[in-house]
């Protein structure tokens, strides 16, 4: 991770995200450049990138028990998926815990998704001491399916991309924001806006 990274995510000693997870381009990779940006500075996107109006892609992760969670558990709902880097720092925990607090604002017929790529234990310490419990917040660390089939995997980091994917009953993909520069929160009033 490079300095300039690393200082726009305010990593702290804790994270949970370790080198050894860093993913290289494997020949036929799609890759994205030049629309998402770390602290200014340009990354590049491996996987296939959805957008509305497409089918979404199904994905299988795990949650705090390693238990496998798949979006086709989630039939006949809509599915709001906030997805970030890492929630060990700060803009990360402050986009989780707003969309823990908005949950009882949703129709029932809403999941609230986290991804991320830490690793489970270090997701339940962060749900535990934040009192996150009203979403489901889940990893993409062990297949990087979720990462690959929306073109959200960050190239030689293994971390996700900053986004908002909002995917409505009939599995078509409704909304999509791929923030800018990932050191920045998504448009919360917006995203909200569409789920409901």
């Amino acid at each position: 991770m490079t300095l300039a990274l690393a200082a726009s995510f305010s990593v702290n000693a804790n994270t949970s995200i370790a080198s050894s997870n860093a993913v290289a381009t494997v020949p036929g990779t799609t890759t994205t450049a030049n629309v998402v940006t770390a602290g200014g500075k340009p990354i590049t996107l491996l996987g296939e990138p959805v957008q509305v109006g497409d089918d979404a892609p199904q994905f299988t992760v795990v949650n705090e028990r390693f238990e496998k969670i798949s979006l086709s558990d989630f039939t006949e709902k809509t599915v709001m998926i906030s997805v970030v880097p890492s929630l060990d720092t700060g803009v990360c925990s402050t986009q989780t815990k707003r969309f823990n607090n908005e949950v009882g604002g949703l129709p029932d017929d809403v999941v609230l998704l986290t991804i991320s790529n830490d690793l489970p234990f270090a997701q339940k310490r962060f749900c535990t001491k934040e009192k996150v419990n009203k979403i489901m917040v889940l990893s993409d660390s062990v297949w990087r399916d979720f990462g690959n089939k929306y073109g959200l995997l960050i190239k030689d980091m293994g971390l996700l991309t900053r986004a908002i994917i909002i995917i409505d009953k009939n599995g078509k993909i409704a909304y999509k924001e791929l923030v800018k520069d990932i050191s920045n929160e998504p448009d919360y009033d917006t995203a909200l806006m569409m789920v409901k």
